[in-house]
Protein backbone atom coordinates (compact mmCIF):
# COMPACT_ATOMS: atom_id res chain seq x y z
CA UNK A 1 0.00 0.00 0.00
CA UNK A 2 1.46 3.38 -0.97
CA UNK A 3 1.58 6.41 1.39
CA UNK A 4 -1.48 8.06 -0.12
CA UNK A 5 -3.62 4.94 0.18
CA UNK A 6 -2.53 4.43 3.76
CA UNK A 7 -3.46 8.00 4.58
CA UNK A 8 -6.91 7.58 3.01
CA UNK A 9 -7.61 4.43 5.04
CA UNK A 10 -6.39 6.10 8.23
CA UNK A 11 -8.53 9.22 7.67
CA UNK A 12 -11.71 7.15 7.27
CA UNK A 13 -11.06 5.46 10.63
CA UNK A 14 -10.50 8.71 12.54
CA UNK A 15 -13.53 9.60 14.65
CA UNK A 16 -12.78 13.14 15.72
CA UNK A 17 -14.81 16.29 16.19
CA UNK A 18 -13.02 17.87 13.25
CA UNK A 19 -13.80 14.83 11.12
CA UNK A 20 -17.48 14.96 12.01
CA UNK A 21 -17.57 18.67 11.19
CA UNK A 22 -15.97 18.12 7.79
CA UNK A 23 -18.18 15.14 7.00
CA UNK A 24 -21.27 17.22 7.74
CA UNK A 25 -20.12 20.24 5.71
CA UNK A 26 -19.26 18.09 2.70
CA UNK A 27 -22.74 16.55 2.81
CA UNK A 28 -24.53 19.89 2.40
CA UNK A 29 -26.73 20.32 -0.66
CA UNK A 30 -28.12 23.69 -1.61
CA UNK A 31 -31.53 22.28 -2.48
CA UNK A 32 -31.87 20.95 1.08
CA UNK A 33 -31.11 24.29 2.75
CA UNK A 34 -33.75 26.90 3.68
CA UNK A 35 -34.33 29.73 1.23
CA UNK A 36 -33.53 32.35 3.86
CA UNK A 37 -30.14 30.73 4.51
CA UNK A 38 -29.30 30.90 0.79
CA UNK A 39 -30.41 34.51 0.76
CA UNK A 40 -28.10 35.25 3.70
CA UNK A 41 -25.21 33.62 1.82
CA UNK A 42 -25.86 35.86 -1.18
CA UNK A 43 -25.93 38.89 1.11
CA UNK A 44 -22.62 37.85 2.67
CA UNK A 45 -21.10 37.59 -0.79
CA UNK A 46 -22.36 41.04 -1.75
CA UNK A 47 -21.09 42.57 1.48
CA UNK A 48 -17.65 41.05 1.03
CA UNK A 49 -17.42 42.18 -2.59
CA UNK A 50 -18.30 45.75 -1.63
CA UNK A 51 -15.68 45.87 1.11
CA UNK A 52 -13.09 44.40 -1.25
CA UNK A 53 -13.79 46.82 -4.07
CA UNK A 54 -13.42 49.81 -1.75
CA UNK A 55 -10.30 48.34 -0.15
CA UNK A 56 -8.73 47.85 -3.59
CA UNK A 57 -7.97 51.57 -3.89
CA UNK A 58 -6.44 51.90 -0.42
CA UNK A 59 -2.62 52.06 -0.29
CA UNK A 60 -2.28 48.51 1.06
CA UNK A 61 -4.64 47.21 -1.63
CA UNK A 62 -2.64 48.84 -4.41
CA UNK A 63 0.68 47.58 -3.04
CA UNK A 64 -0.32 43.95 -2.70
CA UNK A 65 -1.96 43.89 -6.15
CA UNK A 66 1.16 45.44 -7.71
CA UNK A 67 3.37 42.77 -6.13
CA UNK A 68 1.19 39.95 -7.45
CA UNK A 69 0.98 41.46 -10.94
CA UNK A 70 4.78 41.89 -11.02
CA UNK A 71 5.07 38.13 -10.51
CA UNK A 72 3.15 37.69 -13.77
CA UNK A 73 1.02 35.04 -12.15
CA UNK A 74 -1.11 33.19 -14.68
CA UNK A 75 -4.69 32.16 -14.02
CA UNK A 76 -8.36 33.02 -14.36
CA UNK A 77 -9.15 34.45 -10.93
CA UNK A 78 -10.29 38.04 -10.48
CA UNK A 79 -8.50 40.68 -8.42
CA UNK A 80 -11.07 43.16 -7.16
CA UNK A 81 -10.95 46.52 -8.89
CA UNK A 82 -8.73 45.20 -11.69
CA UNK A 83 -9.29 43.63 -15.09
CA UNK A 84 -6.39 41.18 -15.46
CA UNK A 85 -6.88 37.75 -13.85
CA UNK A 86 -4.18 35.84 -11.93
CA UNK A 87 -3.68 32.46 -10.26
CA UNK A 88 -6.34 31.50 -7.72
CA UNK A 89 -4.20 31.49 -4.58
CA UNK A 90 -2.69 34.89 -5.39
CA UNK A 91 -6.11 36.39 -6.13
CA UNK A 92 -7.26 35.11 -2.74
CA UNK A 93 -4.24 36.78 -1.13
CA UNK A 94 -5.04 40.16 -2.67
CA UNK A 95 -8.80 39.98 -2.26
CA UNK A 96 -8.61 38.85 1.36
CA UNK A 97 -6.28 41.73 2.14
CA UNK A 98 -8.42 44.38 0.49
CA UNK A 99 -11.69 43.02 1.91
CA UNK A 100 -10.25 43.36 5.41
CA UNK A 101 -8.76 46.69 4.41
CA UNK A 102 -11.28 49.18 5.79
CA UNK A 103 -12.71 47.39 8.85
CA UNK A 104 -16.18 47.14 7.30
CA UNK A 105 -16.12 43.40 6.61
CA UNK A 106 -18.39 41.14 8.62
CA UNK A 107 -17.81 39.49 12.01
CA UNK A 108 -18.90 36.17 13.46
CA UNK A 109 -19.94 37.09 17.03
CA UNK A 110 -18.37 35.04 19.80
CA UNK A 111 -15.72 33.65 17.48
CA UNK A 112 -13.69 36.87 17.07
CA UNK A 113 -13.24 36.23 13.34
CA UNK A 114 -13.95 38.09 10.11
CA UNK A 115 -15.15 35.23 7.88
CA UNK A 116 -16.11 37.26 4.82
CA UNK A 117 -12.60 38.58 4.28
CA UNK A 118 -11.19 35.04 4.20
CA UNK A 119 -13.88 32.64 3.02
CA UNK A 120 -15.30 34.68 0.12
CA UNK A 121 -11.94 35.36 -1.60
CA UNK A 122 -10.97 31.69 -1.24
CA UNK A 123 -14.32 30.39 -2.48
CA UNK A 124 -14.57 32.82 -5.40
CA UNK A 125 -11.01 32.26 -6.63
CA UNK A 126 -11.54 28.49 -6.46
CA UNK A 127 -14.87 28.74 -8.27
CA UNK A 128 -13.24 30.77 -11.06
CA UNK A 129 -10.31 28.34 -11.28
CA UNK A 130 -12.61 25.32 -11.65
CA UNK A 131 -15.48 27.05 -13.48
CA UNK A 132 -17.81 26.00 -10.70
CA UNK A 133 -21.50 26.76 -10.59
CA UNK A 134 -23.03 29.53 -8.54
CA UNK A 135 -24.53 26.90 -6.27
CA UNK A 136 -21.08 25.45 -5.51
CA UNK A 137 -19.78 28.93 -4.70
CA UNK A 138 -22.60 29.51 -2.24
CA UNK A 139 -22.14 26.07 -0.66
CA UNK A 140 -18.44 26.78 -0.22
CA UNK A 141 -19.27 30.09 1.38
CA UNK A 142 -21.77 28.52 3.81
CA UNK A 143 -19.37 25.70 4.73
CA UNK A 144 -16.38 28.02 5.08
CA UNK A 145 -18.24 30.41 7.37
CA UNK A 146 -19.32 27.46 9.49
CA UNK A 147 -15.84 25.98 9.79
CA UNK A 148 -14.07 29.27 10.48
CA UNK A 149 -16.62 30.31 13.10
CA UNK A 150 -16.48 26.95 14.87
CA UNK A 151 -12.69 26.98 14.95
CA UNK A 152 -12.69 30.54 16.29
CA UNK A 153 -15.02 29.55 19.09
CA UNK A 154 -13.02 26.40 19.69
CA UNK A 155 -9.85 28.39 20.33
CA UNK A 156 -11.57 30.28 23.12
CA UNK A 157 -10.47 33.35 25.06
CA UNK A 158 -6.91 32.12 25.72
CA UNK A 159 -5.97 33.04 22.17
CA UNK A 160 -6.77 36.74 22.58
CA UNK A 161 -3.17 37.86 21.93
CA UNK A 162 -3.49 36.35 18.48
CA UNK A 163 -5.61 37.75 15.67
CA UNK A 164 -8.05 34.84 15.47
CA UNK A 165 -9.01 35.71 11.88
CA UNK A 166 -5.47 34.78 10.86
CA UNK A 167 -5.49 31.64 13.01
CA UNK A 168 -8.90 30.15 12.17
CA UNK A 169 -8.97 31.64 8.67
CA UNK A 170 -6.81 29.09 6.83
CA UNK A 171 -9.13 26.30 7.97
CA UNK A 172 -12.26 28.18 6.89
CA UNK A 173 -10.66 28.96 3.54
CA UNK A 174 -9.57 25.34 3.03
CA UNK A 175 -13.07 24.04 3.74
CA UNK A 176 -14.61 26.65 1.42
CA UNK A 177 -12.18 25.88 -1.39
CA UNK A 178 -12.60 22.14 -0.91
CA UNK A 179 -16.40 22.29 -1.01
CA UNK A 180 -16.43 24.51 -4.11
CA UNK A 181 -14.28 22.08 -6.10
CA UNK A 182 -15.94 19.01 -4.57
CA UNK A 183 -12.87 17.47 -2.98
CA UNK A 184 -13.23 14.20 -1.09
CA UNK A 185 -13.35 13.91 2.70
CA UNK A 186 -9.75 12.65 2.76
CA UNK A 187 -8.53 15.52 0.62
CA UNK A 188 -10.25 18.15 2.77
CA UNK A 189 -8.90 16.61 5.98
CA UNK A 190 -5.39 16.74 4.53
CA UNK A 191 -5.97 20.31 3.39
CA UNK A 192 -7.01 21.25 6.93
CA UNK A 193 -3.85 19.60 8.22
CA UNK A 194 -1.81 21.73 5.84
CA UNK A 195 -3.79 24.87 6.64
CA UNK A 196 -3.31 24.48 10.40
CA UNK A 197 0.42 25.00 9.94
CA UNK A 198 -0.33 28.28 8.17
CA UNK A 199 -2.27 29.73 11.12
CA UNK A 200 -0.75 33.02 12.26
CA UNK A 201 -1.33 36.62 13.20
CA UNK A 202 -0.43 38.55 16.36
CA UNK A 203 -2.22 41.59 17.74
CA UNK A 204 0.75 43.91 17.89
CA UNK A 205 -1.14 46.08 15.39
CA UNK A 206 -3.26 47.33 18.31
CA UNK A 207 -0.33 49.09 19.95
CA UNK A 208 -0.23 52.32 17.95
CA UNK A 209 1.95 51.43 14.98
CA UNK A 210 0.01 48.64 13.33
CA UNK A 211 0.77 49.63 9.78
CA UNK A 212 -0.93 47.53 7.10
CA UNK A 213 -0.27 44.01 8.37
CA UNK A 214 -3.68 43.30 9.96
CA UNK A 215 -5.27 43.53 6.50
CA UNK A 216 -2.89 40.89 5.21
CA UNK A 217 -3.77 38.40 7.97
CA UNK A 218 -7.03 37.78 6.10
CA UNK A 219 -5.29 37.67 2.74
CA UNK A 220 -2.69 35.13 3.85
CA UNK A 221 -5.42 33.01 5.44
CA UNK A 222 -7.46 32.98 2.21
CA UNK A 223 -4.38 32.18 0.14
CA UNK A 224 -3.33 29.41 2.55
CA UNK A 225 -6.66 27.63 2.25
CA UNK A 226 -6.65 27.67 -1.54
CA UNK A 227 -3.03 26.47 -1.65
CA UNK A 228 -3.71 23.76 0.95
CA UNK A 229 -6.49 22.28 -1.19
CA UNK A 230 -4.35 22.39 -4.34
CA UNK A 231 -1.58 20.51 -2.52
CA UNK A 232 -3.89 18.00 -0.86
CA UNK A 233 -5.59 17.21 -4.17
CA UNK A 234 -2.22 16.25 -5.59
CA UNK A 235 -1.34 13.96 -2.68
CA UNK A 236 0.50 16.27 -0.29
CA UNK A 237 -0.03 14.86 3.21
CA UNK A 238 -0.36 16.44 6.64
CA UNK A 239 -1.42 15.48 10.19
CA UNK A 240 -5.06 14.38 10.21
CA UNK A 241 -5.46 15.55 13.80
CA UNK A 242 -3.83 18.93 13.21
CA UNK A 243 -6.96 20.77 14.30
CA UNK A 244 -8.14 19.03 17.47
CA UNK A 245 -5.44 16.47 18.26
CA UNK A 246 -2.36 16.56 20.48
CA UNK A 247 -0.31 19.70 19.68
CA UNK A 248 -3.10 20.61 17.28
CA UNK A 249 -4.27 24.12 16.53
CA UNK A 250 -6.90 24.28 19.30
CA UNK A 251 -4.48 23.04 21.94
CA UNK A 252 -1.57 25.22 20.83
CA UNK A 253 -3.52 28.47 20.52
CA UNK A 254 -6.31 27.84 23.03
CA UNK A 255 -4.56 25.85 25.73
CA UNK A 256 -6.73 24.69 28.61
CA UNK A 257 -9.40 27.23 27.61
CA UNK A 258 -9.97 25.69 24.20
CA UNK A 259 -13.39 24.28 23.43
CA UNK A 260 -13.03 21.41 20.93
CA UNK A 261 -16.72 20.61 21.36
CA UNK A 262 -17.46 23.79 19.40
CA UNK A 263 -16.37 21.98 16.23
CA UNK A 264 -19.29 19.58 16.05
CA UNK A 265 -21.89 20.63 18.60
CA UNK A 266 -25.29 21.41 17.07
CA UNK A 267 -24.25 20.94 13.47
CA UNK A 268 -27.07 22.06 11.20
CA UNK A 269 -29.04 23.84 13.92
CA UNK A 270 -27.94 27.47 13.58
CA UNK A 271 -25.69 28.13 10.62
CA UNK A 272 -22.95 30.68 11.17
CA UNK A 273 -23.71 32.43 7.88
CA UNK A 274 -27.13 33.44 9.23
CA UNK A 275 -25.70 34.80 12.50
CA UNK A 276 -23.25 37.33 11.11
CA UNK A 277 -22.62 40.93 12.08
CA UNK A 278 -22.81 43.26 9.07
CA UNK A 279 -20.55 46.13 10.06
CA UNK A 280 -21.94 49.65 9.72
CA UNK A 281 -18.91 51.57 11.00
CA UNK A 282 -15.35 51.30 9.56
CA UNK A 283 -13.66 50.50 12.85
CA UNK A 284 -13.06 47.66 15.29
CA UNK A 285 -16.31 45.96 16.25
CA UNK A 286 -15.69 46.72 19.93
CA UNK A 287 -16.24 50.39 19.11
CA UNK A 288 -19.50 50.16 17.19
CA UNK A 289 -21.91 50.60 20.09
CA UNK A 290 -19.93 53.66 21.19
CA UNK A 291 -19.94 55.17 17.69
CA UNK A 292 -23.66 54.56 17.23
CA UNK A 293 -24.72 55.69 20.71
CA UNK A 294 -22.67 58.88 20.76
CA UNK A 295 -23.61 59.90 17.22
CA UNK A 296 -27.30 59.40 18.02
CA UNK A 297 -26.88 61.37 21.26
CA UNK A 298 -25.27 64.24 19.37
CA UNK A 299 -27.98 64.33 16.68
CA UNK A 300 -30.94 63.95 19.03
CA UNK A 301 -29.72 66.69 21.39
CA UNK A 302 -28.18 68.92 18.73
CA UNK A 303 -24.90 69.00 20.61
CA UNK A 304 -22.35 71.50 19.33
CA UNK A 305 -18.95 69.74 19.41
CA UNK A 306 -17.34 73.00 20.60
CA UNK A 307 -19.52 72.86 23.74
CA UNK A 308 -18.27 69.43 24.88
CA UNK A 309 -16.12 69.50 28.01
CA UNK A 310 -15.52 65.79 28.52
CA UNK A 311 -16.66 62.29 27.51
CA UNK A 312 -16.65 59.11 29.61
CA UNK A 313 -17.07 55.70 28.00
CA UNK A 314 -17.81 52.61 30.06
CA UNK A 315 -16.75 49.41 28.34
CA UNK A 316 -15.10 46.05 29.00
CA UNK A 317 -11.54 45.47 30.20
CA UNK A 318 -10.46 43.98 26.89
CA UNK A 319 -11.36 47.22 25.09
CA UNK A 320 -9.41 49.25 27.65
CA UNK A 321 -6.35 47.06 27.04
CA UNK A 322 -6.54 47.09 23.24
CA UNK A 323 -8.47 50.19 22.18
CA UNK A 324 -7.21 53.07 24.28
CA UNK A 325 -4.86 54.93 21.89
CA UNK A 326 -5.63 58.64 22.35
CA UNK A 327 -3.73 60.17 19.44
CA UNK A 328 -3.52 57.65 16.57
CA UNK A 329 -1.09 58.52 13.80
CA UNK A 330 -2.24 56.02 11.18
CA UNK A 331 -5.44 54.48 9.88
CA UNK A 332 -5.05 51.15 11.65
CA UNK A 333 -4.52 52.81 15.02
CA UNK A 334 -7.45 55.17 14.46
CA UNK A 335 -9.78 52.29 13.59
CA UNK A 336 -8.84 50.62 16.88
CA UNK A 337 -9.02 53.76 19.01
CA UNK A 338 -12.02 54.25 21.29
CA UNK A 339 -11.15 57.93 22.01
CA UNK A 340 -10.71 58.73 18.31
CA UNK A 341 -13.89 56.91 17.27
CA UNK A 342 -15.89 58.58 20.05
CA UNK A 343 -14.62 61.96 18.83
CA UNK A 344 -15.52 61.15 15.21
CA UNK A 345 -19.03 60.15 16.31
CA UNK A 346 -19.49 63.44 18.14
CA UNK A 347 -18.13 65.65 15.36
CA UNK A 348 -18.33 63.87 11.98
CA UNK A 349 -20.08 60.94 10.25
CA UNK A 350 -18.70 57.76 11.86
CA UNK A 351 -19.99 55.62 8.94
CA UNK A 352 -17.65 57.32 6.45
CA UNK A 353 -14.27 55.51 6.04
CA UNK A 354 -12.66 58.76 4.92
CA UNK A 355 -12.62 60.07 8.49
CA UNK A 356 -10.10 57.36 9.38
CA UNK A 357 -7.63 58.05 6.58
CA UNK A 358 -5.24 60.69 5.24
CA UNK A 359 -5.56 64.25 6.47
CA UNK A 360 -8.60 63.33 8.57
CA UNK A 361 -6.26 61.73 11.09
CA UNK A 362 -4.96 65.22 11.87
CA UNK A 363 -8.36 66.89 12.08
CA UNK A 364 -7.81 69.32 15.00
CA UNK A 365 -11.43 69.16 16.15
CA UNK A 366 -11.40 65.36 16.36
CA UNK A 367 -7.94 65.11 17.90
CA UNK A 368 -8.67 67.71 20.56
CA UNK A 369 -11.90 66.01 21.60
CA UNK A 370 -10.26 62.57 21.61
CA UNK A 371 -7.91 63.81 24.35
CA UNK A 372 -10.95 64.51 26.53
CA UNK A 373 -12.37 60.98 26.25
CA UNK A 374 -11.95 58.81 29.33
CA UNK A 375 -12.45 55.04 29.26
CA UNK A 376 -13.39 53.01 32.32
CA UNK A 377 -14.36 49.42 33.09
CA UNK A 378 -18.13 49.22 33.48
CA UNK A 379 -19.42 46.28 35.52
CA UNK A 380 -22.46 45.68 33.32
CA UNK A 381 -20.47 45.87 30.08
CA UNK A 382 -17.82 43.53 31.46
CA UNK A 383 -20.49 41.00 32.37
CA UNK A 384 -21.96 41.23 28.85
CA UNK A 385 -18.68 40.42 27.09
CA UNK A 386 -18.26 39.07 24.38
CA UNK A 387 -21.14 41.38 23.52
CA UNK A 388 -19.67 44.84 22.99
CA UNK A 389 -21.99 47.11 24.96
CA UNK A 390 -21.22 50.69 25.93
CA UNK A 391 -22.28 53.27 28.48
CA UNK A 392 -21.34 56.87 27.75
CA UNK A 393 -21.62 60.29 29.31
CA UNK A 394 -21.11 63.62 27.55
CA UNK A 395 -20.58 66.67 29.78
CA UNK A 396 -20.92 70.16 28.29
CA UNK A 397 -19.15 73.34 29.28
CA UNK A 398 -22.40 74.74 30.73
CA UNK A 399 -22.68 71.83 33.17
CA UNK A 400 -25.35 69.84 31.35
CA UNK A 401 -24.77 66.10 31.07
CA UNK A 402 -26.19 63.62 28.57
CA UNK A 403 -26.13 59.87 29.20
CA UNK A 404 -26.56 56.97 26.80
CA UNK A 405 -26.29 53.18 26.82
CA UNK A 406 -26.32 50.67 23.98
CA UNK A 407 -25.89 46.92 24.31
CA UNK A 408 -25.95 45.82 20.66
CA UNK A 409 -24.92 47.82 17.61
CA UNK A 410 -26.98 47.98 14.44
CA UNK A 411 -25.88 45.23 12.09
CA UNK A 412 -25.42 42.62 14.81
CA UNK A 413 -27.74 39.59 14.93
CA UNK A 414 -29.65 41.36 17.73
CA UNK A 415 -30.35 44.34 15.43
CA UNK A 416 -29.61 43.13 11.90
CA UNK A 417 -29.29 45.22 8.77
CA UNK A 418 -32.02 44.69 6.22
CA UNK A 419 -31.35 43.23 2.80
CA UNK A 420 -31.91 46.69 1.31
CA UNK A 421 -29.35 48.20 3.67
CA UNK A 422 -26.82 45.58 2.63
CA UNK A 423 -27.40 46.35 -1.04
CA UNK A 424 -27.07 50.08 -0.42
CA UNK A 425 -23.81 49.49 1.46
CA UNK A 426 -22.51 47.56 -1.55
CA UNK A 427 -23.48 50.36 -3.94
CA UNK A 428 -21.79 53.01 -1.79
CA UNK A 429 -18.56 51.04 -1.54
CA UNK A 430 -18.38 49.62 -5.07
CA UNK A 431 -18.81 52.97 -6.80
CA UNK A 432 -15.23 53.87 -5.98
CA UNK A 433 -13.92 51.22 -8.41
CA UNK A 434 -16.75 50.10 -10.68
CA UNK A 435 -19.19 51.76 -13.04
CA UNK A 436 -22.89 52.06 -12.30
CA UNK A 437 -23.64 49.47 -14.97
CA UNK A 438 -21.15 47.05 -13.45
CA UNK A 439 -22.66 47.54 -9.99
CA UNK A 440 -26.14 46.87 -11.37
CA UNK A 441 -24.90 43.73 -13.11
CA UNK A 442 -23.14 42.39 -9.99
CA UNK A 443 -26.33 42.88 -7.98
CA UNK A 444 -28.33 41.08 -10.66
CA UNK A 445 -25.90 38.16 -10.92
CA UNK A 446 -25.67 37.65 -7.16
CA UNK A 447 -29.48 37.68 -6.91
CA UNK A 448 -29.73 34.65 -9.19
CA UNK A 449 -26.35 33.08 -8.41
CA UNK A 450 -27.73 29.79 -7.10
CA UNK A 451 -29.31 29.17 -10.52
CA UNK A 452 -26.22 29.90 -12.63
CA UNK A 453 -24.24 26.96 -14.11
CA UNK A 454 -21.02 28.99 -13.94
CA UNK A 455 -19.60 31.90 -11.91
CA UNK A 456 -18.25 33.48 -15.10
CA UNK A 457 -21.03 36.12 -15.29
CA UNK A 458 -19.98 37.35 -11.84
CA UNK A 459 -16.33 37.51 -12.87
CA UNK A 460 -17.23 39.40 -16.03
CA UNK A 461 -19.42 41.88 -14.16
CA UNK A 462 -16.63 42.59 -11.67
CA UNK A 463 -13.92 43.04 -14.30
CA UNK A 464 -15.72 44.70 -17.20
CA UNK A 465 -16.91 47.68 -15.24
CA UNK A 466 -13.65 48.70 -13.57
CA UNK A 467 -13.20 52.46 -13.71
CA UNK A 468 -9.95 53.74 -15.20
CA UNK A 469 -7.77 55.05 -12.38
CA UNK A 470 -4.76 57.32 -12.52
Amino acid sequence: MNDLSATAVQSRSVQTRSGRMVEFLLSLKLEDLPADLIREARTRLLDGLGCGLYGAVMPWGKIIAEVVYEEQSRGVATIYGNQEPVAAARAALVNGTVTHGIELDDISPGAHVHPGAVVIPAALATAERHDASGARLLLGLIAGYEAMTRVGRGIGEAGWGFHITGVAGPIGAAVASGVVQELSFDEVMRAIGIACSSASGIKSFTQGSGGMIKRMHAGRAAESGVLACALAHRGFTAPLAALDGRFGLLEVFGGDKSRPEALDQGLGENYAVSRVWTKVYPCCGVLHTTAQALHALRVENRIDPASIKSVRVGTNKRAIALNGEVAPKETMAAQYSMPFTAAVALTRDPKDPRYYTGDALNDPVVRELARRVEMYADTEMEALYPRYGTRAEVRLNDGRTFDTKLLDAHGTPADPCSEDEAKEKFRCLAVITNSDQSIHEVLSVVERLDKLPSVRPLSEALRSGVRVRA
